[in-house]
């Protein structure tokens, strides 16, 4: 089977590897009909040491069961079903506290180095409380969309919810990549009166709109600040989604967050520290919260109104490549000349 590796930082192939196996009879074997590239793949991308590859990529996708394990009960050959970004066993006490990212027995694709989304197969442990059956054929004009409840959909809705978004409330979006543009949308399903963009890539921020901010912010740092303070009366905004990871995002979310407001993080922190103290966090009340987003306790919630095509989600997606251009697709999104890329095996 072909699959993406990682070698070292910018070094992105798609090579033949042994096809995956049932190792485990919680498992399933799924045949990838459609996955992609996230920006926290870029992550690794800028980072990766060469001692620390080859590394298996993706963690976003849907396909069809292949081949399952014996002791699978909820799956049948022949389903299409869509992974999270972690696998769960879905009865763990985290799990039904809605927090499957902590399952006692589960863990990211990363930890599974023989397994990745951007490939033709994968393996998915814990298969029952990992995978949700999807209602549609694997060719559905939905697709895009339902692909987004892997990851990105679904972790800016939990960005909207950690920070308390409800009506009535202003809300500070931070980065205009795919999550941000969908804590944009769920912060608008959510009930913000107020949805504060900051991003200044047109094309996107201009997407932004269309899923409800009601303001757009293109200038960083201490101006971008000065001027979201302006659209608030001075204030700040009740809830900042902070969906980048960079200390510069943080500072921004810091410097824009009213009093008594919340700040939620679910960028992929690409630093160890932050500050929390008397002129960053603790002198204004603020609250810090986030984390990386449990996507398997929304799929249910999020899933009708995909289907019904009430929101689009997949509207992200704004390329899409074969599995064998994958590392150009990599050299796309880094460039910003894509904002999400859609691969078909």
């Amino acid at each position: 089977m072909r699959a993406t590796l990682m070698y070292a930082a910018g070094d992105v192939r798609v090579e033949t590897v042994p096809d995956s196996i049932i190792e485990q009879p919680t498992d399933v074997l799924v045949r990838v009909t459609a996955s992609c590239i996230c920006g926290s793949d870029l992550h690794p991308y800028h980072s990766l040491p060469a001692k620390a590859g080859p590394a298996r990529m993706g963690h976003e996708f849907i396909g069809v069961v292949e081949e399952v394990g014996a002791d699978v009960t909820t799956l049948t050959k022949g389903d299409l079903v869509v992974a999270p970004f972690a696998y769960s066993d879905g009865t763990c006490q985290f799990c039904r506290a809605g927090l499957h990212t902590s399952c006692e027995k589960g863990g990211f694709w990363d930890t599974l180095p023989q397994e990745g989304g951007q490939a033709e197969l994968v393996r998915v442990p814990l298969a029952d409380g990992t995978l949700v059956k999807l209602p549609v054929a694997p060719d559905s004009e939905l697709v895009p969309s339902l692909l987004t409840l892997s990851d990105v959909y679904g972790t800016g809705y939990h960005a909207a919810v950690r920070g308390g978004v409800s009506a009535g409330k202003s809300v500070t979006v931070i980065g205009d990549g795919a999550v941000g543009l969908l804590a944009v949308l769920s912060a608008q399903q959510l009930g913000a009166e107020q949805i504060i963009l900051m991003g200044r890539h047109q094309s996107r921020t201009d997407l932004g709109r269309e899923f409800g901010a009601t303001d757009v912010v293109a200038e960083r740092g201490e101006e971008g600040v000065a001027k979201v303070r302006d659209l608030t009366g001075g204030h700040g905004t009740h809830v900042v989604l902070e969906a980048v990871g960079h200390m510069p995002a943080y500072e921004q979310a810091c410097g824009v967050v009213r009093p008594g407001g919340t700040i939620s993080r679910v960028g992929v922190p690409q630093y160890e520290e932050a500050p929390v103290g008397f002129t960053s966090l603790f002198g204004g009340n603020i609250t810090l919260t986030g984390g990386p987003a449990p996507t398997r306790a929304y799929i249910e919630q999020l899933l009708p109104a995909v289907l019904d095509g009430t929101v689009q989600p997949g509207r992200v997606f704004d390329r899409t490549i074969n599995l064998d251009d994958v590392p150009d697709g990599y050299r796309a999104m880094d460039d910003r000349e894509a904002l999400k890329i859609l691969v078909k095996p």
